[in-house]
């Protein structure tokens, strides 16, 4: 592990180990919406998308004021450590990346739309960074949770590389896995809802200024 740098992923054997179960206690009500936190169980037809762009508190509130969206909560998804620590995974020996879970409802907004929404708030083309935040839990990552989900996520990044490219960015880096290959854990209460507990908090959004073409 000495070799290793911030922006250099551990192998599975390199992680920390873990814990068998989530050691700390989370709010039943989600605080900007009138939903639960903990969205286990969503409601019938309802999606659910899991993404990563940076630190988790600017990112989960832009989601939460998107119409449509029911709830949110920020986690750590990608990695191999279970239920690691916000400390644990800022360390680097976890291979998580810092995520929002946002769970929408389809007859409001597209998943399209949110895919182009996640574009448009961060800048994927940075591999292990946002603006200053410098390691492998602030990469740019899409866990899809269905066929459908994986279609328009390659679609709409198909499109924005196209606008990228002629505007002279380089390659998007983001991680576009299966959320069936990684679990997603809940971070701990305090980064939930982080700025409305804190208004004057800490907000990183490295955005490219291009927007998504629809």
């Amino acid at each position: 592990m000495f070799g290793r740098t911030k922006t250099t992923l551990p192998t599975a054997e390199e992680a920390l180990r873990g814990r068998e179960e989530r050691w700390f206690p989370l709010s039943e009500k989600h605080r900007a919406l009138d939903a639960p936190l903990v969205t286990d169980e969503v409601p019938e037809g309802y999606g659910v998308a899991v993404f990563g762009l940076g630190c988790f508190w600017g990112a989960e509130e832009i989601f939460w004021q998107v119409p449509g969206v029911w709830s949110t909560s920020v986690g750590y998804a990608g990695g191999h450590t279970a239920h690691p620590s916000y400390e644990e995974v800022c360390s680097g020996r976890t291979g998580h990346t810092e995520a929002v879970r946002v769970v929408y409802d389809p007859a409001r907004i597209s998943y399209d739309e949110l895919v182009a929404t996640f574009y448009e708030v961060h800048d994927p083309t940075q591999g292990m960074r946002q603006g200053n935040d410098l390691g492998t839990q602030y990469r740019s990552a899409i866990y899809f949770a269905t066929p459908e989900q994986e279609q328009v996520a390659r679609e709409v990044t198909d499109r924005y590389q196209a606008e990228l490219t002629k505007r002279g960015f380089d390659a998007i880096t983001t991680e576009i896995r299966p959320a069936s290959e990684t679990t997603y854990y809940y971070a701990e209460d305090p980064h939930q809802q982080y700025l409305l507990k804190n208004p004057f908090g800490y907000r990183c959004h490295a955005k490219t200024g291009v927007p998504v073409p629809r």
